[in-house]
């Protein structure tokens, strides 16, 4: 295992030109794995093509016997491309995806072999419940649960190596119906924000019948070489490093961002966009991030609960093309301390199928309220529930980013800039009691001239926000690179959901009072305005003295996954999603135990990882140079050279065995205390103590000393690889 580190860079000189799988233009492949509608049109029946068009626009149930026309025509598409086996796939609440292969192959009772795939495979799967987080919901003997067709993303390809499976998108429920997945839980959302929104637009324009929520995801990562990697025990089993002395140059130049891309990285991104490309996901940008190693991509916007597919499948082809580059991606939060972190920032919008972004300022004054309506709408909602969103994007990962770098911090609040900031300002303090024919139509005047200035670039970009307005779209920035964006986007829709519903509630109550809908809908507005904007905020984010003026705002600042957590089961969240029929309070409850198990798990398997490294590598590697310089000392000293000569050895002695003797001290106490931890039986008490008396007194005070001793100790003593290893050697 000592060696290791110096093999893998040894390795690095002779790592062999990567073949990229294509190229040529991206319009003659994009799609192709894909059961797109144009491919359905192809391989259906009139009657069977209109069914599966009418669930995936109308959101119409398919019924059984049309599901077998659709299911045969999906195998004959598949065998058209060398596909043998087909999988219902699914999102549980493991953070990663999951398959079960069935091959089309079967046995009739005569014993004659046929290839099929009815309605009944392609509607319906029953894996194993029991073995998939359930928070309660399912005891190890309830092994039952079933995965649900789920029409409206399309089934797909998935080529590894030389095979090619047919991918079904699903939900996945249990037996007793609840949802164990993030993808149920967000259609859910989806179809009640498309009700609200709907009802709202209708003030403006009855044309509207579908109101569509939007995603563009920004995939932020970390490329390492693999030998690398696997010389990093750290690395392999929790995704990040828990030592390491931040190298001479780390990102202070900011010569990385944006640079050159390295040609092997490179010839790896574009491999990973043709995987992607063949699965119809519409990827457009790829450049260098801000720290070394550090990278991004980013697709062309889709409706959301696509989108998140397409997240979920584009982190799983990075992870299996990097390796045929001899290469690891990284999608951890915070993989190295002292550098940016990763994100997954959330573009978010909605859009009518009148073809109007909803967030889009218009260029007459009705579109110029129905902009104005939904965004002080989503300012509204983000005031309302700030400590549901700051949940939605805990994790132990996100711990570690919040607030450091260019990550936002755990306080919650909106930046619109300061030309919206002088809209919403202006709306504000128009009138302080009442309307009238004269205020509308002055009204309409002054909103004209104001908002049309405001076109897609009308804000400055505020890195340290949470929540920003870009210009036609709010940038969910706090979420965590490796999380899946449905869990953000679940929260966010239903919030906006309830929020408009409210909205509509208060404006038909103005109406029936006698007020013109205008007069109405501005004067809720205006209440909302002046409600909300304690979460406005235009500075930086880092300071300290946001921190105070948030906390005089009254606004939340919960900085550990453990205590933040508890928004999901309060009265107020399970009011929520029981009203936008999201979550009953079964699921909710369960959720919550998901996540505090997840965050005890994380943090227990970085702590024995710690231990594990102390033990065998550092130590080890430390005492073997303090025996050099032990014998360098006395050898000196038989020979009679004055003590004065050699003082700067037994400094550096001193210096090692005292940080030798911290690490094995703290070693031993963080072991007690994650024993003591391991007794709680409550599962959130328990993750508190994970987070308080395991990770909060011991990782970084272990960390400090391991680090201190990577600077005192011979570098042909040290196993593990280094940053200026790890970040810069290519």
């Amino acid at each position: 295992m000592s060696s290791l580190r110096f093999k893998a860079i040894d390795k690095l000189s002779i790592v062999p030109d990567a073949q990229v799988s294509g190229s040529g233009k991206i319009t003659a492949i994009f799609g192709e794995n894909v059961f797109t509608l144009k491919t359905a049109r192809e391989f259906l029946s009139d009657e069977a093509y209109k069914s599966l068009l009418g669930s995936i626009k109308g959101a119409k149930r398919i019924d059984r016997s049309m599901a077998n026309q659709i299911a045969a025509g999906i195998r004959q598409w598949a065998e058209s491309k060398d596909v043998t086996h087909y999988t219902h796939w699914f999102q549980p609440l493991t953070g990663t995806t999951a398959e079960k292969h069935d091959s089309f192959f079967t046995l009739k009772s005569d014993g004659t072999a046929i290839e099929e795939f009815d309605g009944g495979a392609l509607i319906q799967q029953e894996p194993d419940a029991s073995s998939f987080p359930s928070g309660g919901l399912r005891a190890t003997f309830e092994a039952r649960g079933y995965t649900a067709w789920d029409p409206s993303s399309p089934a797909f390809i998935m080529e590894t190596g030389s095979g090619r499976t047919l991918c079904i998108p699903t939900v996945f429920v249990s037996y007793t119906g609840e949802l164990l997945d993030y993808k149920g839980p967000l259609l859910k959302a989806l179809e009640t924000l498309n009700k609200a929104a709907v009802d709202v637009c209708h003030y403006f324009d009855k044309n509207v019948t579908k109101v569509t929520a939007t995603l563009g995801w920004e995939q932020e990562y970390f490329l390492v070489d693999e030998a690398m990697y696997n010389a990093r025990p750290d690395l392999v089993l929790s995704g990040r490093t828990v030592f390491g002395h931040a190298p001479a140059k780390g990102q202070q130049l900011e010569d990385h961002y944006f640079g050159s891309i390295p040609e092997r990285v490179y010839a790896f991104m574009r491999d990973f966009e043709y995987e992607s490309y063949k699965l119809g996901i519409p990827l457009r940008t790829r450049h260098n991030e801000v720290a070394p190693a550090q990278f991004e991509c980013a697709p062309i916007f889709e409706e959301v609960s696509v989108a998140v597919d397409h997240n979920s499948l584009l982190m799983d082809v990075m992870d299996r093309v990097a390796r045929r580059h001899n290469l690891r991606v990284l999608l951890h939060e915070k993989p190295f301390a002292g550098i940016n972190g990763s994100g997954k920032h959330n573009n978010w919008s909605m859009a009518t199928d009148t073809g109007v972004n909803l967030l889009a300022p218009g260029k007459t004054p009705k579109t110029n309220l129905m902009f104005l309506t939904f965004f002080v709408n989503v300012i509204r909602a983000v005031d309302v529930y700030a400590d549901l969103l700051r949940a939605c994007i805990a994790s132990a990962g996100n711990d570690h980013r919040l607030g450091a770098n260019e990550a936002p911090p755990a306080i919650i609040s909106v930046f619109v800039g300061k030309y919206l900031s002088q809209v919403l300002d202006a709306v504000e303090k128009r009138v302080t009691d009442s309307f009238d024919e004269q205020d509308e139509a002055i009204l309409k005047l002054d909103l004209h001239k104001s908002i049309p200035e405001l076109l897609l670039d009308n804000t400055d970009r505020n890195r340290t926000s949470p929540f920003a307005f870009t210009g036609n779209k709010f940038e969910f920035r706090a979420v965590g690179s490796s999380a899946n964006c449905a869990n953000a986007m679940t929260v966010l829709n239903a919030i906006m959901a309830e929020t408009l519903t409210q909205f509509k509630q208060e404006v038909d109550a103005h109406i029936e009072k006698g007020e013109k809908k205008e007069i109405a809908i501005m004067h809720v507005l205006q209440h909302y305005i002046s409600e909300s904007k304690k979460v406005l905020f235009e500075g930086d984010g880092y300071s300290e003295a946001w921190e105070q003026e948030a906390a005089r705002r009254g606004l939340p600042n919960v900085k550990s996954t453990p205590l933040s957590l508890d928004a999901m089961v309060t009265a107020k969240a399970k009011k929520l999603f029981e009203e936008t029929n999201v979550f009953n309070h079964a699921e909710l409850e369960a959720r919550h135990e998901i996540e505090l198990e997840k965050y005890i798990k994380k943090v227990q398997i970085e702590g024995r990882i710690m231990g594990e490294l102390c033990t065998s590598h550092i130590l080890p590697g430390a005492i073997k140079y303090q025996n050099i310089l032990i014998n360098n000392i006395r050898g000196l000293k038989e020979i009679g050279i004055p003590e004065a000569s050699y003082a700067n050895q037994l400094q550096i002695l001193e210096k090692i065995s005292e940080h030798i003797n911290k690490v094995s001290d703290l070693v031993e106490q963080m072991i007690e205390a994650r024993k003591k931890a391991n007794t709680i039986t409550d599962t959130r008490e328990k993750a508190i103590a994970y987070c308080d008396e395991v990770k909060g007194k011991f990782f970084d005070p272990i960390r400090y000393h391991v680090d201190k001793l990577e600077l005192l100790v011979d570098d042909s003593t040290w196993y593990l690889p280094k940053y200026r290893e790890m970040l810069f050697l290519r």
